[in-house]
C-alpha cells in the first residue's frame, strides 16, 4: 500500500510538471501524501486545488481534515523537545542541587514573551 502511494506521488509530480493547473493530480497526491503521513505537503497539495478551485469540496475536507493532525503531532514534537531540554538542564544543574523545576515560566499574553522566575 505505501508503494502504491509513493508511486502515486510520482506519477501525480510528473502530471503536475506538464500542467500546473491539474487540479485532480494536486488532489490525488495530497491524498497520498496523507496517507504516507507526509501531512504538510498534504495541506499543500490540499491548498493548491483551494487556490485553482476555491469551492472544491474534496479539498476543503482534506485540508481539514489533515489540519488537526498537523497541529496534534507539531504539539508532541514540543513536548518531546521540551521534555529532552529538561533532561539536560537537570544535568547541568542537579551539582548546584537545583533543577529545572526551580525555574517557572510565566508568558505575557501581550507580547507572547517570556519570563522566568526562581524559586526554591
Amino acid at each position: 500500500m505505501q508503494e502504491d502511494n509513493k508511486k502515486s506521488v510520482e506519477l501525480c509530480d510528473k502530471a503536475i510538471r506538464y500542467d500546473e493547473t491539474y487540479t485532480k493530480a494536486y488532489l490525488r497526491r495530497g491524498k497520498s501524501h496523507e496517507k504516507l503521513d507526509n501531512l504538510d505537503k498534504a495541506l499543500e497539495d490540499f491548498q493548491k486545488v483551494l487556490e485553482l478551485e476555491p469551492g472544491n469540496s474534496t479539498a476543503q475536507e482534506g485540508s481539514q481534515r489533515v489540519t488537526p493532525l498537523i497541529a496534534e503531532r507539531n504539539e508532541k514534537m514540543k513536548e518531546e523537545v521540551l521534555g529532552k531540554l529538561k533532561e539536560l538542564g537537570n544535568c547541568f544543574l542537579k551539582p548546584f542541587g537545583m533543577s529545572t523545576d526551580n525555574f517557572k515560566l510565566q508568558q505575557d499574553p501581550t507580547t507572547g514573551g517570556y519570563s522566568v522566575n526562581f524559586q526554591k
